[in-house]
């Protein structure tokens, strides 16, 4: 059976790499990808899979799904295709949203003689406001048995960790007054932000070692000469542990509420983005991914890498289980997000990844599908977790 779909690559093979180099040259934002996901989706329906769009209110998202006569596990697969601004795909999102459309098609060419299901899910702003974040809330994954992407780095790597995180923005309304005429008179917003950076650099000392905070001042006045009395700040609080993430955020806005006390501002907040997750890879899911990318010819993959990003596969993680490894561009040292890594995407060693990633995840899904024990033990793991 596995034979069958490494005999079929070659029939879509110059489609997915044409669909690749459209994404590439044609890159849309977060929640904008209304060209990209038409693509795919247009694509997804030529090969017979059923299509639903706009889940969660957004608009460029999509499920596609293609279903056996016979029961049998599901199997879904993830695709992103969000852009960065002033780069284009310098995440690789090209070929992720290639890889997941491509897995799915190969995967349904066998369901005649496995049962069950593949569901292709188009996740829009993963960069940003990612959707799978809302689309788990609303449990639209819960029906998988496992869910799986593969993401483009330098070299292959493992499924490993990545950081939870909130989002949130701290507002300060002061008042206005003339700086050097009337001092007393005004409120000084920024006065605010300026003690909230004070206080969360104090706090640093005595946080643990996988806590990221790190944050800009969005609004801060318009003239020197005006007692502001607005200012904004945006940060990132991250950690290893969604558990830890909370502690942390709730003694940062404290340090907000006395920043605000300080100098009589008042002190609004909201979560400026979704807030994601820590990735839970599951191990028994990643060994039988890994051993098929071996086994097409991925001499180098490295073990987990410790999660520095973030990313909301940590919140499909959190429902179904999942695992999120890298495909290798044959580039050590390559940067995400940056013009390199963008024009990595389509050399040579670009289209190798492509479908040795398309392939890897479908055939990652027959062995879902024909061994029940497997499907078992992932299970466990998940469960355990």
């Amino acid at each position: 059976m596995k034979q069958q779909l490494i005999e079929y690559l070659p029939e879509i093979e110059s489609d997915l790499l044409a669909i690749s180099k459209q994404l590439f040259e044609n890159p849309e934002l977060g929640d904008k990808e209304y060209a990209s996901q038409k693509l795919l989706v247009d694509y997804l329906r030529q090969h017979d899979f059923d299509v639903e769009e706009g889940l969660v209110n957004r608009p460029t998202s999509f499920k596609a799904t293609f279903k056996s006569e016979k029961d049998g596990p599901v199997i879904g697969y993830m695709a992103e295709y969000d852009a960065l601004p002033g780069v284009g795909h310098g995440c690789g999102h090209n070929l992720i949203a290639t890889m997941g459309i491509g897995a799915g098609i190969l995967l349904s060419k066998v369901l005649k003689k496995t049962g069950g299901k593949v569901i292709v899910f188009g996740t829009p702003a993963e960069e940003t406001n990612g959707a799978k974040v809302p689309m788990a809330e609303a449990g639209i994954f819960d029906e998988c048995d496992v869910a799986m992407m593969v993401h483009p780095a330098g070299l292959s790597a493992k499924s490993g960790e990545s950081l939870a995180m909130d989002a949130i923005e701290f507002s300060y309304a002061g008042k206005t007054s003339h700086a050097a005429a009337s001092p007393e008179e005004g409120i000084n917003a920024l006065d605010s932000v300026i003690q909230l950076f004070n206080g969360i650099n104090a706090l640093r000392e005595h946080l643990h070692d996988d806590v990221r905070i790190h944050g800009v001042i969005t609004e801060g006045g318009q003239a020197a000469n005006v007692v502001p009395d607005l200012a904004i700040a945006q940060f990132y609080v991250r950690a290893k542990k969604r558990a830890r993430v909370d502690e942390v955020v709730m003694k940062v806005k404290r340090i907000a509420e006395g920043a605000a006390l300080m100098t009589g501002a008042k002190l609004s907040t909201r979560n400026y983005e979704l807030s994601y997750d820590d990735m839970i890879t599951n191990e028994t899911l990643s060994h039988v991914y890994t051993k098929n990318l071996h086994a097409l010819g991925e001499k180098t993959i490295e073990e987990a890498r410790g999660g520095l990003g973030s990313m909301d596969m940590g919140n499909v993680s959190y429902r179904v289980p999942a695992i999120h490894p890298y495909i290798g561009l044959n580039k050590e040292g390559l940067i995400a997000h940056t013009t390199d890594f963008r024009d990595q995407t389509m050399t040579e060693d670009g289209q190798v990844a492509l479908s040795r990633g398309a392939l890897s995840l479908a055939l990652t899904g027959v062995d879902v599908l024909t061994n029940p024990e497997l499907l078992t033990a992932i299970r466990r793991e998940f469960e355990k977790k």
